[in-house]
């Protein structure tokens, strides 16, 4: 299918560099990563609206480094969805068909068959400026879908949409998936996205593709300091092993396997357990700790602690904030397992 060979790009004072990825037929690839890291620019090299300045992108063997877009037959999403505003969104969704001289009834058929899967029958005779920003997302989904491009690109497709719609059309967007089984390239700096819809994953920083893999292994498995802390392992500490003991900050730590030596390890806030007792459980790292600082995250809490002299973050529900009754100088126990440590 898609291949990228050591593809780079200046744009002003940024630069793509060295990108290499293979994305197979039937397959939902996610390029993840941060604002600014390059994933646009990225997406429109593989769209043709920019050319590289070296390296190589094929299709199916094919060279396709400076084929012109429309010779490509990929479907782009933008962020903005390019709809056309003069036109109705049944002349929306046409408009692709009737570049390819697809017959009138042809046209009828699919727009008929697509609309009814995304649930736009309704808006058919609606101009865009009349549609909701899930709506007009929608629309341009039905667009790419309807000419059955070989591959479609999207551009942070939830990116304007607000939580509610969001969430709601993520779910939809995993369903579609099953029902026509399309091949994508989907841009997001959002895990949740990549971990609903996403197959694969590329963790792009600072212009590079920093990390490649299934989305299992690439969010259990980072493969340094940086991609962990983008993930969100926020607790990153560094020590010296001695075997499957951790000596850091005054503390001692239970590792999942034997290391020696000087090790950092990474540890999700969400797996740092917290209790006004001793836990008594198959956790094998427990220890005294003294709430810092709390931070309300929408939903959840970060509870910032000390432990001896390291400081470690913990996630957890308001539910059991209430029932833990923690404050700054609260006396707790935090513990997390050994499995759930990642070493470098």
């Amino acid at each position: 299918m898609l291949k990228l060979e050591r593809v780079c790009r200046k744009w002003q004072e940024f630069s793509l560099e060295n990108i290499s990825f293979e994305v197979r037929e039937g397959e939902y690839f996610i390029i993840l990563g941060p604002s600014g890291a390059g994933k646009t620019l990225l997406l429109e090299l593989i769209a043709g609206i920019f050319f590289p300045e070296r390296g190589k992108i094929y299709w199916n063997g094919e060279d396709i480094t400076f084929l012109e877009p429309e010779k490509r037959h990929f479907a782009y999403v933008p962020q903005n969805y390019g709809l056309f505003p003069h036109m109705s969104v049944y002349e929306n969704i046409a408009y692709g068909l009737r570049l390819r001289k697809t017959p009138e009834s042809l046209i009828s058929k699919k727009i008929k068959d697509i609309s009814s899967i995304l649930g736009i029958e309704h808006l058919l005779n609606r101009k865009p400026k009349t549609l909701s920003g899930g709506e007009s997302q929608r629309v341009a989904i039905a667009r790419s879908l309807v000419i059955e491009a070989r591959l479609l690109l999207l551009d942070e497709p939830f990116a304007n949409l607000d939580p509610l719609t969001s969430a709601k059309l993520l779910s939809d967007f995993k369903k579609w998936r099953t029902e026509l089984n399309f091949t994508a390239i989907h841009v997001t700096h959002s895990f949740e996205e990549a971990l609903t819809l996403g197959d694969s994953v590329g963790i792009m920083l600072d212009g590079e593709i920093a990390q490649l893999g299934s989305i299992k292994e690439v969010f259990s498995k980072p493969k340094d300091e940086k991609i962990a802390s983008f993930l969100g392992f926020e607790n990153i500490i560094e020590g010296f092993a001695q075997g499957y003991e951790l000596k850091a900050n005054g503390i001692s730590i239970k590792l999942p396997k034997s290391f020696f030596g000087k090790v950092r390890i990474a540890i999700r806030p969400e797996d740092i357990v917290l209790s006004e007792n001793p836990l008594k459980s198959s956790l094998r790292n427990v220890f005294e700790a003294t709430v810092l600082e709390i931070q309300d995250l929408q939903g959840v809490l970060k509870v910032t602690l000390k432990v001896e002299n390291l400081v470690i973050k913990s996630i957890i529900t308001r539910a059991a904030a209430v029932e833990l009754g923690i404050h700054p100088g609260k006396k707790l126990f935090a513990g997390f397992k050994a499995t759930a440590i990642h070493v470098f």
